[in-house]
């Protein structure tokens, strides 16, 4: 199965279905990149605050795939922000990962109250020609931490991963990005188990499609031009995550799913999740 790419303003490209890691350790997380990979994945998402790149990494030796073959993600968090910090950062999590670099690097998150993001992103530059990193970005930031990089720095984030799904769309965010060259990456797209996926709408429409709510889902928001990162470590699951491209939701039904944004879930804005 091939799953379509997206550009990246910098000449890369990302792949549009990735597989989210948080939560599962290294023993677990593992042997779920081999199911991935083995089921067409070539995106996988970590961070260094989720403490599973040790096992992220032995996943993708031991699935066999060419490095070149797998785009990967990960994220510095707060203890890396400020001054040279995420130097020393990126150089660990490529000790745990066991690679030469990473295919994306984030900021996870701005963590505004402590004023140190932009400084965090001038050395992101300097990483960025380093060879250990391929591509920059962001993660959680808001339009107005956006505009300070876009005003204070050299190189745009080619990328804001945030939390994004039918109840929490975020449409403004997602215009912003777009306007601004940036591709919009939605963690926790099917809602963190939390009943989205029982909503009539998604419902009668995979029964429409033959299709299962998530797969509705996914297909909104790769649609709408996001990247998705759907997390799972059931194989039959990981499976059906990707098997969302020979079916397009009409416009009426985009605009439908989008409806579903009432505010219901809490949004996350600031570091506190675990994400």
């Amino acid at each position: 199965m091939t799953i379509p790419t997206l550009p990246l303003s910098d000449g890369y490209t990302i792949p549009q279905i990735g597989l989210g890691t948080a939560s599962l350790n290294d023993e677990q997380i593992a042997p779920v990149i081999v199911s991935a990979i083995e089921a067409g994945y070539r995106h996988i998402d970590t961070a260094f605050r989720y403490k599973n790149q040790r096992g992220v990494g032995k996943g993708i030796r031991d699935s066999g795939i060419a490095r070149q073959e797998v785009f990967v993600t990960t994220k510095l968090d707060g203890e890396f922000q400020g001054n040279d910090r995420a130097i020393a950062g990126l150089d660990e999590c490529l000790r745990q990962l066991d690679l030469d670099y990473v295919d994306l690097l984030l900021i996870h998150w701005p963590l505004p109250q402590r004023d140190e993001y932009v400084s965090t992103w001038k050395t992101f530059e300097t990483l960025a020609d380093s060879g250990k990193v391929r591509s920059i970005g962001v993660s959680n930031f808001k339009p107005a931490h956006l505009d300070r990089l876009l005003a204070e720095t050299t190189i745009r984030p080619v990328a804001n991963q945030i939390q994004l799904n039918p109840r929490i769309t975020r449409s403004d965010q997602h215009a912003y990005d777009q306007a601004h060259d940036i591709v919009t990456v939605a963690w926790s797209p099917l809602g963190q188990g939390k009943g989205l996926l029982d909503e009539p709408t998604l419902q009668t429409l995979a029964a429409t499609y033959g299709k299962t709510p998530a797969q509705v889902v996914l297909r909104w928001l790769t649609g709408l031009g996001i990247v998705a990162i759907p997390r799972s470590s059931n194989p039959e699951r990981l499976r059906q995550n990707i098997d969302i491209f020979d079916f397009t939701l009409t416009a009426a039904e985009m605009d439908a799913i989008s409806a579903l944004d009432t505010g219901a879930e809490k949004r996350v804005d600031s570091d506190t999740s675990g994400h």
